[in-house]
C-alpha cells in the first residue's frame, strides 16, 4: 500500500515570498529614473547664480538625457515633470518670498508643465540617429514656448541665463539666447551618449566607430563653437566713452509695503545723488555724463505731485547731469503706467518710456475674481498698470541709452529692440525691494551679463535695494553694489554701435532650432508609425 505525501507549504513558485534584497533592487529600479529626472533639475537649479557652477548644467542634461532616452512619450512627460519641478521650485521661491508658498507653488506647477512637454518631446526623439542634436533642439522649443505663453510668457530660468561665467558664453553674441542654451544642451546630452558608446563598447568588444565618432562630434562642436565666437566679443570704445553714474537709494524696511515707502524711497535716492554732486564737487569721483536711477525711484508721479518734482529737480540740478528716473503715472482714468522719465536739470522731464512688458500678477491681475480666490495679496494691485507701446532710447548727453525695465531684461526682443533702435548703451532699472534678500537680484543681474555680450553694450543695472551694476560688452562687471545698501556706482564705459550676428539675425536663430525641432518630432512619429505597420 502506497502512501502519497502531500507537500506542505507554497504549492506556486510566484507565492514564494520576494528576498529584502530583491525587493531593495525592484524599488531601486522604479525609483531611479524618477529620482534621477529630480536631480538633473536640481542640478540645473544649482548652476544658476549667485553660484559660479555653470557646468554643472552638463552633467545635469547628461543625467536628463539618461533619464528620458528610450522612454514612452508618456512616462517622457512625467519624468520632464519631476525636472522642472526640481529645476524651478528652488530657481523660482523669491516669488514667494511675501506672498505665501501658495504663488509661488502654482507658478512652479504651470511652468513645469513646459519642461515636461520637452521631456516628452526629447523622448520621441531620443531613438533617432545623433539624438542629442533633436534633443537639444526640442530644448530650444520648450523655452521658446515658456517664453510667449500664457500671458506673455515667463522666460525666466532660460538655460543661457546661467552661463554668465561660463566659456559658452560668447555663443551668446553669434546666435543669442537660443543658440547660447542649445550648445549647453547639446554639449550636455552629447556628454551622456560619449559615455553609453563606450559603455557599449566595453561590453561588445566592437568599437562603433560611426556613433562614438558622432557622439564626441555633438560635445566638441559646442565648445569649438564657443571658442570660435570669441572675436565677436569686443569691448572697444568704438564711439568713444561715457562717465556713467548708477543711484542705489535703497527703502526703509522689506515686504510688500514697498509703495507705502515710496516717499522715503524717494528721499533716499535725492539724497544718494546729492552726495554724489558733493563728492564730484570735492574731486572724489568723476562728473558723470548722465544719471540713471532704478525702476520705482520715484512711486510718487512727479506730473502731479509739485512736492515730488521739487525733491526730483533739486537732485537733478545738483548733480547737473540728465538723469533718468524711474516713476509711476497716476493718469485720472485708465491704467497706471510704470514709466522712465527723461529729467534735465534745466528743463526738467523731456521724454518718457512707458515699460512694455508688465508683469502679469505683479503689475496687473489677470482673472482676477478667480485668482483672488486662492490668495488675497492680488488686491495689493489695486489698479492694473497698462503696457507702454514706443522703443525706449534716450540721447542722454549725447550718448543713445536702451532702456529695458526690470523685468523686460528676460525678454530677448525687449532688450534687441533697443539695440537695432540705436542704443550705444543699455540700462535695466530694477526695482526687487519685494523679494528680499533672496537669489532674485543675482538671476538678474546675470541676465543683463549675457544680454552684454549678445548685443556688445555695456550695461547698467542701477536697482532700488538689491545688486546694482556696470557691466561692460564683454559681460564682466566693473562696479557693483551690495545689497540693501545705498550706493552710487561711478564707470567709464566704452560706447558702440555695431551689431552682432545676434542682434542682426533677430529670432532667426530660435526659428531655426524650432523648426530642427519639429523636424525631429515629425520624423520620429513616421518612423513610429511605419514600424507599427510592418
Amino acid at each position: 500500500m502506497s502512501a502519497t505525501i502531500t507537500p506542505v507549504g507554497p504549492s506556486d513558485a510566484s507565492d514564494v515570498p520576494e528576498p529584502a534584497a530583491d525587493r531593495g533592487r525592484t524599488l531601486l529600479r522604479r525609483f531611479a529614473r524618477p529620482g534621477a529626472a529630480v536631480l538633473s533639475g536640481a542640478l540645473l537649479y544649482l548652476s544658476f547664480p549667485p553660484r559660479p557652477l555653470w557646468w554643472l548644467a552638463l552633467p545635469a542634461f547628461a543625467l536628463l538625457g539618461w533619464t528620458l532616452r528610450g522612454r514612452r512619450p508618456r512616462a517622457g512627460f512625467g519624468l520632464g515633470y519631476l525636472a522642472g519641478l526640481g529645476f524651478l521650485a528652488p530657481l523660482l521661491i523669491w516669488t514667494g518670498s511675501f506672498v505665501g508658498a501658495g504663488p509661488w507653488l502654482a507658478l512652479v506647477a504651470a511652468e513645469a508643465l513646459f519642461v515636461g512637454g520637452t521631456g516628452l518631446g526629447i523622448a520621441v526623439v531620443s531613438r533617432l540617429p545623433a539624438w542629442p542634436v533633436w534633443a537639444a533642439a526640442v530644448w530650444v522649443l520648450g523655452e521658446a514656448a515658456r517664453a510667449r505663453a500664457p500671458f506673455g510668457g515667463f522666460p525666466w530660468g532660460k538655460i543661457a541665463f546661467g552661463q554668465a561665467e561660463g566659456v559658452f558664453l560668447p555663443l551668446a553674441a553669434l546666435g543669442g539666447t537660443p543658440v547660447l542654451g542649445f550648445a549647453v544642451a547639446l554639449c550636455g546630452f552629447g556628454l551622456y551618449e560619449t559615455v553609453r558608446v563606450l559603455r557599449a563598447y566595453r561590453a561588445s568588444r566592437v568599437l562603433p566607430r560611426g556613433p562614438l565618432a558622432a557622439a564626441a562630434l555633438t560635445v566638441l562642436v559646442p565648445v569649438a563653437g564657443a571658442f570660435g565666437s570669441l572675436p565677436l566679443v569686443d569691448d572697444s570704445a568704438q564711439d568713444g566713452t561715457a562717465t556713467v553714474a548708477a543711484i542705489q537709494g535703497n527703502v526703509p524696511r522689506l515686504g510688500l509695503d514697498f509703495n507705502d515707502q515710496r516717499r522715503a524711497v524717494l528721499d533716499n535716492h535725492a539724497r544718494r545723488t546729492e552726495q554724489l554732486a558733493a563728492d564730484v564737487a570735492a574731486g572724489k569721483e568723476p562728473r558723470p555724463d548722465f544719471v540713471l536711477w532704478p525702476e520705482n525711484s520715484s512711486d510718487i508721479d512727479p506730473y502731479r505731485n509739485d512736492d515730488a518734482r521739487l525733491v526730483i529737480d533739486r537732485a537733478v540740478r545738483a548733480i547737473g547731469a540728465p538723469t533718468v528716473i524711474g516713476s509711476v503715472l497716476t493718469p485720472d482714468t485708465g491704467k497706471l503706467r510704470n514709466t522712465l522719465i527723461e529729467w534735465d536739470p534745466r528743463r526738467g522731464p523731456v521724454a518718457t518710456y512707458d515699460k512694455r512688458h508688465v508683469q502679469p500678477f505683479g503689475e496687473y491681475i489677470p482673472l482676477r475674481p478667480v485668482v483672488r480666490l486662492f490668495n488675497e495679496n492680488v488686491d495689493r494691485v489695486s489698479r492694473d498698470f497698462g503696457p507702454g507701446d514706443k522703443v525706449g532710447v534716450f540721447d542722454l548727453a549725447g550718448t543713445k541709452v536702451g532702456l529695458a525695465t526690470c523685468y523686460e531684461a528676460a525678454f530677448d526682443w525687449a532688450v534687441r529692440d533697443t539695440v537695432t533702435h540705436g542704443a550705444q548703451l543699455i540700462s535695466v532699472p530694477s526695482n526687487n525691494a519685494t523679494f528680499g534678500r533672496s537669489e532674485m537680484t543675482y538671476q538678474q543681474l546675470a541676465m543683463s551679463r549675457v544680454r552684454a555680450v549678445e548685443h556688445s553694450r555695456a550695461v547698467v543695472v542701477p536697482v532700488t535695494s538689491g545688486v546694482s551694476a556696470i557691466i561692460r560688452p564683454d559681460g564682466t562687471i566693473v562696479e557693483q553694489s551690495g545689497m540693501f545698501t545705498p550706493a552710487a556706482l561711478v564707470a567709464e564705459v566704452p560706447l558702440r554701435s555695431t551689431q552682432t550676428p545676434a542682434t542682426r539675425m533677430g529670432t532667426l536663430p530660435e526659428a531655426a532650432l524650432v523648426a530642427l525641432a519639429l523636424a525631429g518630432l515629425g520624423w520620429s512619429t513616421t518612423r513610429g508609425i511605419r514600424a507599427r505597420r510592418v
